[in-house]
């Protein structure tokens, strides 16, 4: 199992998708509550899969439930923070997936930060849509992992 570390850098990751914040997402503290953590990393796992995998995941006959996550929180974002989200492989089993994602915010002159606000552990077991039994992952979603690679933070080429 990875640690979450903040040691990891936006060239760890192939992939991003870019959420910015919403004047809603800040809770009465004044920053992002931790809810809309996990409501971004899945929205970036998901909508990345659609793009990447060129189908409408909802529409396959097995579809990938979240079994597990962990986050840890290094620094504090608030709208309206412009977030982008790291996404990449830990490791591809049978029929799961574990995703390493980070949020690096978007500072002025549209550079990243270098330090991550929040690491993510995340987990999908693909399952029947109907059995709700684990089944391998869909050729079309094992094709899209391909693109992630596998492993330990790798950077970007």
């Amino acid at each position: 199992m990875t640690t979450l570390s903040a040691d990891v850098a936006p060239t760890d990751f192939a992939v991003f998708r870019v959420h910015p914040t919403r004047w809603m997402d800040d809770d009465v503290y004044g920053h992002l509550n931790n809810v809309v953590y996990y409501s971004l990393f899945d929205s970036a796992v998901n909508g990345w899969l659609i793009k990447a995998s060129g189908v409408d995941i909802r529409t396959l006959p097995s579809i990938g439930v979240v079994a597990e996550t962990a986050c840890r929180y290094f620094s504090e974002s608030a709208f309206p923070d412009v977030l982008h989200i790291g996404i990449g492989l830990e490791h591809r089993g049978r029929s799961s997936v574990i995703y390493r994602l980070a949020t690096f915010r978007e500072e002025t002159g549209g550079q990243l930060s270098q330090t991550p606000s929040a690491v993510c552990r995340f987990v999908h077991v693909y399952v029947d849509k109907e059995s709700r039994r684990p089944v391998p992952i869909p050729d079309r979603i094992a094709a899209a992992l391909d693109t992630l690679g596998e492993g330990e933070p790798h950077g970007a080429d």
